[in-house]
C-alpha cells in the first residue's frame, strides 16, 4: 500500500512540475496570439490535460455501500 501511495506522490510531483512548465510557456508565448495559433492552442490544451489528472489524482474515490 505504501508503494502505491508513494508513485502517486511521485505522480502528483511530476504532474505539478508539467504544469508548471506549461504555465510558464505559456506565460512567455511570443504577442500577438492569433486565434489559429495551433501551438498555442496547444499548450492550453495540455495543461488542461494536466490539469484534470491533478484533479482526479485529488478526488476521493467513490465506493457505492448497499
Amino acid at each position: 500500500m505504501n508503494d502505491t501511495i508513494d508513485r502517486l506522490d511521485a505522480l502528483r510531483g511530476e504532474l505539478t512540475l508539467i504544469r508548471q512548465q506549461l504555465t510558464d510557456e505559456i506565460r512567455s508565448y511570443p504577442t500577438p496570439i492569433a486565434g489559429c495559433d495551433e501551438q498555442f492552442n496547444h499548450l492550453l490544451c495540455e495543461r488542461r490535460r494536466v490539469i484534470a489528472a491533478l484533479g482526479a489524482l485529488a478526488a476521493e474515490d467513490f465506493v457505492p455501500t448497499p
